[in-house]
Formats: C-alpha cells, sequence, structure tokens
C-alpha cells in the first residue's frame, strides 16, 4: 500500500522581469566581447545572433509585466464569479428576490426567461434553415 499523496505546494513567486534582465545582459556582453575580440574566421552571424538575443530580451522585460497583470485581471474574476457562485447557491431555490417579491413573481420571471431562450433558439433555427 503506497502512502497517501501529499498535496502540491502552491507555486512559486519569482521575478520574471530580473531574469529577462539577465538574460539581455549576458547577451549584451557577448556582443561587446565579440566586437572587442572579433568574430571567429570572420563569421558575423554571431554578431547577429546576439543582436537576435538582445531584442528578444528587451521584448520580455517590456511584455512579462503585462502578461502577468493580465493573468492576475483573470484571476480576480475567477474568484469574484466563484464567490457569486457560492452566494447564489447559499440562496433557498425557489425564493423570490427582493423585498416584496412573491412566490408568483419569481415564477413569472421564470416563465418569461424560458420563454425568452426558446423564441431565440427557434429564431436561430430559421435563420440557419434559410
Amino acid at each position: 500500500m503506497t502512502p497517501p499523496r501529499r498535496p502540491d505546494p502552491p507555486p512559486m513567486r519569482t521575478n520574471d522581469v530580473r531574469v529577462a534582465l539577465a538574460g539581455t545582459v549576458a547577451w549584451a556582453v557577448a556582443l561587446v566581447v565579440l566586437l572587442v575580440a572579433g568574430t571567429p574566421s570572420g563569421d558575423r552571424w554571431w554578431l547577429w545572433v546576439c543582436v537576435t538575443g538582445i531584442v528578444t530580451g528587451l521584448f520580455g522585460i517590456w511584455y512579462i509585466p503585462r502578461l502577468q497583470a493580465g493573468r492576475e485581471r483573470q484571476e480576480a474574476a475567477r474568484a469574484a464569479r466563484r464567490e457569486a457562485a457560492v452566494e447564489d447557491a447559499a440562496l433557498p431555490a425557489g425564493e423570490p428576490e427582493g423585498p416584496g417579491a412573491t412566490r408568483q413573481d419569481a415564477v413569472a420571471e421564470a416563465s418569461k426567461t424560458s420563454e425568452t431562450s426558446e423564441t431565440s433558439k427557434t429564431s436561430e433555427t430559421s435563420e440557419a434553415d434559410v
């Protein structure tokens, strides 16, 4: 019998911009070394590899903060939806919403919603047939 699996640890927070910056600096140093020492046997493509590494690193330094901000916004939206779903699940089923609302109001609202969805499905089907 195997022991129960331990839960996964939370993701480690890293400074991805610093990593991209370090890589960009490394490519810049390599470019300077090649310019000072000269390219091996006249192969100039080594210089372009370094330039490409620097440009890619600069793009990463610009893009990474935007990517992380977008992911944080997306996670906040997911958390808000989860919280709203939990609150909706906590409401008793079939109970009318709002002060002074009656059960008949809730039934009428539900029937309007179902009629609207059936009407839209019918119109979509008829449009597809044309």
